[in-house]
């Protein structure tokens, strides 16, 4: 789904549309996947649903998993989704460290928020 783009991303495509939902989400099944390929180390109980970081058209999103939505498919709340969407668009999303990163700026802690 995802190949290494640069030192602190990864590069896919995604089929992106808006949604009614308040925050960014993809397949719970893909989430978790790239949760466990990417974000893991292989070191004790490692959370599988912590959120991804992609980068779209400039700005980073917080990504959690959803059941109702498609396998390769993100989707936007509607106040992110522009008048392109529905469409297959490139994607960047955010290695382990820099995903912690981000978040943490955001507020989100690892155990806090479990």
């Amino acid at each position: 789904m995802f190949e290494r783009f640069s030192s602190g991303y990864y590069l896919g495509e995604l089929y992106v549309e808006p949604h009614g939902g308040d925050r960014a989400v993809i397949q719970r099944a893909d989430h978790e996947r790239v949760n466990e390929q990417l974000y893991a180390d292989g070191e004790g109980i490692e959370r599988l649903d912590a959120p991804l970081v992609m980068k779209l058209d400039g700005g980073h999103i917080p990504v959690a998993g959803d059941d109702d939505v498609p396998s390769g498919t993100l989707a936007l709340p509607r106040e992110l989704a522009d008048e392109t969407l529905p469409a297959r668009r490139n994607v960047l999303l955010a290695d382990a460290d820099r995903a912690e990163t981000l978040l943490r700026w955001e507020g989100w802690e690892p155990f806090a928020n479990a």
